[in-house]
């Protein structure tokens, strides 16, 4: 069985020899948000033995609102982006954990979970000391490929 296309199409940009061991988790998406962030700090202890803990998915993810037509970037999808980006960094652990409580932006930016969670799994392994950076900024209509480097 081959892996997902939220873990091959990163990893093959990544690792384009395939030469690295990768080992996927499913997501039990009937989970409650606190769970996956738990699962990320029983996680954590695998960093110290090398092991590269990567979290595919998209801050901002709503396909009945993308336009494939004229791809215009909306309002709601730019400031959800922003306002997790600016959570990450502050180490707002909890309010990402429980995003729904972010308003009306939160909803439209995550109508299903499961392109949300692998974040909670990153944020999970964070240690106090990690540093924090950004890549692939950009938002196009309702979908975020905002990246982030934790460590």
């Amino acid at each position: 069985m081959g892996l997902d296309h939220g873990a091959w199409s990163v990893l093959t940009a990544m690792y384009p020899r395939a030469d690295v061991p990768v080992v996927q988790l499913s997501l039990d998406t009937s989970e409650a948000s606190a769970y996956h962030y738990d699962i990320g700090q029983a996680l954590k202890p695998l960093r110290d033995e090398g092991v590269l803990i990567l979290g595919s998915g998209n801050i901002v993810h709503n396909l009945r609102q993308f336009d494939f037509r004229a791809q215009t970037t909306l309002d709601w999808a730019v400031r959800f982006d922003g306002a997790v980006k600016q959570r990450i960094v502050a180490r707002e652990h909890a309010e990402l954990i429980e995003y729904e409580r972010l308003g009306g932006d939160a909803r439209l930016a995550i109508p299903t979970a499961e392109h949300y969670l692998p974040l909670l799994y990153v944020l999970g392994a964070q240690d106090d000391s990690d540093s924090v950076s950004f890549f692939n900024e950009s938002v196009v209509s309702a979908i975020s490929m905002t990246s982030a480097v934790v460590g």
